[in-house]
């Protein structure tokens, strides 16, 4: 397991070199763009931009983890998830020229006018054809654990399943739903060997961080765990902190 960053609220203001060299100085050994952000790594970029964004990363200590997008394929707007998916399928390409293995998107909730089984096939079948695109270029599709109702983690596996492609894998997302009694064991046994990245939050908090980075561990998970956190008027502390915090509870086990 490698340490990463999202660049949803910490960073998300910073420029590519400034994201590179924040995480080169505190450890961090990776970093997922946050597509709108101000890193601006973009579809609108040129076929020049994609190869210095790629050869920046190239140069650097630093992995390109992915890109994270806010696709999403439930709306009840047939036309709505037409956008989506032509919209992933445009981030597919630039991650594959910019070096990034993977793209993320998400599922954000369950209208409340449409049957819970449709809604989940619906995103299946759009995840499927996403995935299929995405074959060709080599790049992952990354589920995020996400939204009301969608975040339940059986309905993830059910998805997941669906769309029936290999390179569509769970985003691992740290919720809080995901703890029964303290564990997420019973959760997690629904994406064992289906999750293609990880995200955490706040190590403070009381989400059983250590189980999870065990139970990644005895599924063989060798991705990275990106943390997704608030940022900060001294971001360098912060993350050096959060390194510390990292090495401590994954200790023994990367």
């Amino acid at each position: 397991m490698k340490l990463g960053l999202v660049t949803y609220n910490m960073a998300k203001d910073w420029d590519v070199d400034t994201i590179i060299q924040m995480c080169e100085k505190t450890g961090f050994a990776g970093v997922e763009l946050r597509t709108t952000h101000a890193h601006k790594v973009e579809v609108n970029l040129s076929a020049d931009e994609r190869k210095a964004v790629k050869e920046k990363f190239a140069n650097s200590k630093i992995e390109l983890a992915g890109l994270g997008s806010a696709f999403e394929y439930h709306s009840t707007d047939q036309a709505e998830v037409r956008r989506n998916i032509e919209g992933t399928k445009e981030y597919i390409v630039l991650a594959h020229d910019v070096g990034a293995p993977g793209v993320k998107v998400r599922p954000n909730g369950l209208p409340q006018s449409v049957p819970v089984e449709k809604t989940l096939e619906q995103i299946g079948l759009a995840l499927k054809e996403c995935g299929k695109f995405a074959q060709d270029y080599g790049i992952e599709i990354r589920l995020e654990v996400h939204g009301g109702g969608t975040s339940h983690v059986p309905y993830i596996r059910q998805i997941l399943d669906i769309a029936d492609c290999k390179n569509v894998v769970a985003c691992w997302n740290s919720n809080s739903g995901e703890v029964e009694n303290g564990s997420i064991r019973n959760n997690f046994s629904y994406l064992a060997g289906r999750i293609g990245l990880v995200h955490i939050n706040e190590l403070y908090n009381s989400y059983p961080w250590r189980e999870l980075f065990q139970l990644l561990h005895q599924s063989v998970y060798k991705g990275f765990t990106l943390a997704e956190i608030a940022g900060s008027p001294d971001p360098e502390r912060v993350m050096r902190y959060y390194k510390l915090a990292w090495d401590l509870l994954t200790a023994g086990l990367v």
